[in-house]
């Protein structure tokens, strides 16, 4: 006769012998094995997915990742348990074009700051609302440029905004804008008005003649570029740095007044709300520039003081 399993749903029949008496030995193991076979059948199966301790430590020690709960599920776990729902982040939505008559009541007390044969003249976008009502340059907590002045040594110091009127007899660099009406970003600005102010920037620096200009912001160049090339600049034809003598600004072509014109330099943006490139990439651009700089200083200088000597 079978011998019964007594497991959690095979419950002890009365119509199981009691007048077998095996002998001792036998009888203990026999009665465990059937027992463990019983409860075998609910044992609990090892998830592929889970990692022991040990494994966990040695994976570890490899440098290999071990899985984690995604934050869905952790987000989710969370909502149901407090009955909060998830907050969203809200993204930043560019303004958009604002016709001059939006920032009408504003007095701009901006103005350039320039100089014959300056070393450098730095084109910038437009005046800020900030910039616009004190009447310096730049002058936004945020806008990374008096900074990248000195961190290329354009500068020797740090200056403040409020010495930018005093740039071309301190250091021989000089400021404007391809557009004169303040916004609160570039964004404000329309492609036209861009493009409008490419001719007052080719007569400011042919009058003022300095040996280089310096675009502060990819869109600035792409405006000049579209107005000298009657297209737009394509991907592959846009760097920055140093760009080809055949796009010197404010070129003099009438006899013997004729001039070069200035070499033409393309920088970052120094817009606090540009986030496309890194610090440190956009402090590499500004030095190739902050080298040159540095280089004509001295070099005016030893000539400056063999005239005088």
């Amino acid at each position: 006769m079978p011998t019964p399993v007594f497991g959690l749903n095979n419950p002890p029949s009365s119509e199981d012998p009691t007048d077998f008496t095996p002998p001792r030995g036998l009888a203990q193991q026999s009665s465990f094995s059937t027992f463990k076979g019983g409860l075998d059948q609910y044992k609990c199966q090892p998830d592929s997915t889970l990692t022991s301790p040990k494994s966990s430590t040695e994976a570890l020690r490899a440098g290999q990742q071990q899985p984690l709960l995604s934050s869905t599920h952790k987000r989710k776990s969370t909502s149901a348990t407090d009955g909060a729902s998830p907050v969203k982040k809200s993204k930043r939505v560019s303004s958009g074009y604002a016709a001059p008559s939006k920032y009408a009541h504003l007095v701009n007390k901006l103005t350039d700051s320039l100089a014959p044969n300056l070393i450098c003249v730095f084109i910038g976008l437009n005046p800020g609302i900030r910039t616009a009502t004190t009447g310096h340059a730049y002058n936004h907590p945020s806008n990374l440029f008096w900074k990248l002045l000195y961190k290329s040594k354009c500068t020797p110091r740090l200056c403040r905004a409020e010495e930018d009127g005093d740039m071309p007899k301190l250091y021989s660099l000089g400021l404007t804008n391809i557009v004169s009406r303040p916004t609160k970003d570039g964004s404000e600005l329309s492609k036209a008005e861009m493009d409008a102010g490419v001719a007052e920037l080719e007569a400011k620096v042919a009058m003022q003649r300095p040996e280089s200009v310096a675009i502060v912001g990819k869109s600035i160049w792409e405006s000049i570029w579209r107005v000298r090339h009657g297209t737009n600049i394509k991907k592959d034809q846009f760097r920055y740095g140093w760009q080809d003598d055949s796009e010197r600004m404010g070129v003099v072509k009438a006899g013997a007044d004729s001039w070069p014109g200035s070499r033409l330099f393309v920088a970052t943006t120094t817009s606090g709300l540009a986030a496309g490139m890194r610090p440190h990439e956009k402090e590499e651009i500004w030095k190739e520039l902050g080298d040159w700089i540095v280089e004509r200083r001295a070099e005016r200088a030893d000539k400056g003081a063999a005239t005088n000597d």
